[in-house]
């Protein structure tokens, strides 16, 4: 696998959210629409990764302040049924992406 794949792929879905699902949980599907979409905005043109929070390089987890709150976002690997884990996330032939939007209290 592919580390630097991995990370263009992830940036590519960030970016675009295409080539995978986006989910929030449940306390963020109650934010106001505006809210939400903002907050997606903010995922989507991340690019604050340190050795902290991105510790493999692969660009899967960020962490944000907006509205007074803080949101984490990060990035699941599952094969393309979405019942396991992928083999090679670096593929995207056999990868899902599944991006999770929530508070840091939902973490």
């Amino acid at each position: 696998m592919s580390t630097v794949k991995i990370r263009e792929l992830n940036d590519a879905f960030r970016a675009t959210f295409k080539g995978g699902k986006v989910l929030m949980t449940a306390s963020v599907e109650e934010l106001p629409a505006c809210v939400k979409a903002e907050a997606l905005l903010i995922v989507g043109t991340f690019s604050a990764f340190t050795p902290d929070n991105d510790p493999h390089g692969e660009h899967d987890f960020g962490k944000f302040k907006f509205v007074g709150r803080t949101f984490f976002w990060k990035i699941d690997y599952y094969d393309k049924q979405c019942e396991f884990g992928s083999d090679d996330p670096s593929n995207p032939e056999i990868t899902t992406r599944v991006l999770t939007l929530m508070f840091a209290s939902d973490y």
